[in-house]
């Protein structure tokens, strides 16, 4: 069996994939700056540069040994389906919204001609909303016409052990069947909360750097901003500040609408979606559960758990909030990445699948044996 991962980014698809059996030979992506993180943290993966819209049948087929089982993954970038999309797509031409949607139509094209045994894809959950995007619906039509048996899955990010409230659609296709997902791994009272996964992390003021780890770093927030954070409590909102710290639209009746902005993430739950901005407070729930500052790098990365070995730059270049924000941000989560190796592994007859799911490093969640909680 030989997998390859479209659109992998700095690797937590195929991370969590490896983890779970799943050999991914090769990743693709355009952003170049991801190729150290991908095949340092992943041994014989190469990582190529390349947009996946340009990527041809041939080039992707070359990495298939013959009569190896053909496994290809993905996560199309979801930026198009997203809910924050929705509203700058009023007044958008047709033809901007083709060009968006270019990405998922490569994919199409390249599942149709180079006919792998099974396929993955993972993205937001709006995108299967019925009758929203005809470009998933002709998606999976195209793919059962094909002979692919599809299904998909609306995934739950605490119920698999991932800390935050993360919902993802993940989609499987296969030319043998249905592919189960295995069953949740968390009952709600056991979910994994922020406060847990972000305990022993050395403490930071605002904008500081742990001398010992470059990547916890803290975003350094303005005197007003700061202000904002220290008056911020667990799980609240703007209401909790005094009047001078309330920013405009707040004061505006749908500013109601906006209560996790600038918000303290409540420790005893797990935390908000990790963005690509997760380190500016101003863009949502984001400032530390117990410290005054918003989260590092590093915390954003354990929140969408990468173990703490995980290098996301060579070691002595610089680490930037846009570069690595937008890295962390934009990754498929590695245990999110286990789950589907196991449900590809076991559809394959090759793994249980509801065995416990191997632990990717002694920072991620330990408790991994499934619920046997129905809820």
């Amino acid at each position: 069996m030989v997998a390859v991962d479209l659109f992998c980014g700095v690797g937590g698809l195929t991370y969590g994939l490896g983890h779970e059996g799943v050999r991914v030979v090769a990743g693709y992506d355009l952003e170049k700056d991801c190729s150290y993180a991908f095949e340092k943290n992943n041994p014989g993966a190469a990582f190529h540069t390349k947009d996946v819209t340009e990527l041809t049948a041939r080039e992707l087929e070359a990495h298939y040994p013959p009569d190896s089982i053909r496994v290809l993954v993905g996560c199309a970038p979801c930026q198009p389906y997203s809910t924050a999309a929705a509203k700058t797509k009023i007044g958008k031409e047709q033809a901007e919204l083709e060009q968006e949607w270019q990405p998922l139509r490569a994919f199409l094209e390249l599942i149709l001609e180079v006919q792998p045994d099974v396929v993955s894809m993972e993205n937001v959950v709006r995108l299967a909303t019925k009758g929203k995007f005809p470009v998933y619906a002709e998606f999976k039509a195209r793919l059962e016409q094909a002979g692919y048996e599809v299904c998909e899955y609306k995934v739950f990010g605490p119920d698999y052990g991932i800390p935050q409230a993360r919902r993802r659609l993940v989609l499987f296709a296969s030319k043998s069947g249905r592919v189960e997902l295995p069953r949740k791994l968390f009952s709600k009272k056991e979910y994994p909360t922020a406060g847990a996964v972000l305990e022993g992390l050395p403490t930071l003021e605002n904008g500081q750097t742990d001398p010992r780890d470059p990547l916890h770093k803290a975003f350094r927030l303005g005197e007003k901003n700061l202000a904002r954070a220290k008056a911020s409590r667990p799980g609240g909102t703007w209401a909790d500040w005094h009047d001078d710290l309330r920013l405009a639209c707040h004061k505006k009746p749908s500013g109601a609408t906006y209560g996790s902005v600038y918000g303290r993430l409540d420790p005893a739950f797990p935390s908000p979606t990790m963005t690509t901005q997760f380190y500016n407070i101003g863009t949502g729930r984001f400032v530390h559960p117990t410290q005054d500052r918003g989260l590092s790098l590093r915390e954003g990365a354990l929140l969408q758990t990468f173990p703490q070995t995980y290098e996301f730059t060579k070691p002595g270049d610089e680490i930037t909030f846009t570069n690595q924000g937008r890295q962390i941000g934009n990754a498929v989560p590695p245990v999110l990445g286990q789950v589907i190796g196991r449900a590809i592994m076991a559809h394959l007859g090759l793994a249980e699948l509801d065995a416990p799911l191997t632990s990717l490093s002694a920072t991620t969640v330990e408790h991994v044996q499934p619920s046997a909680a129905d809820d």
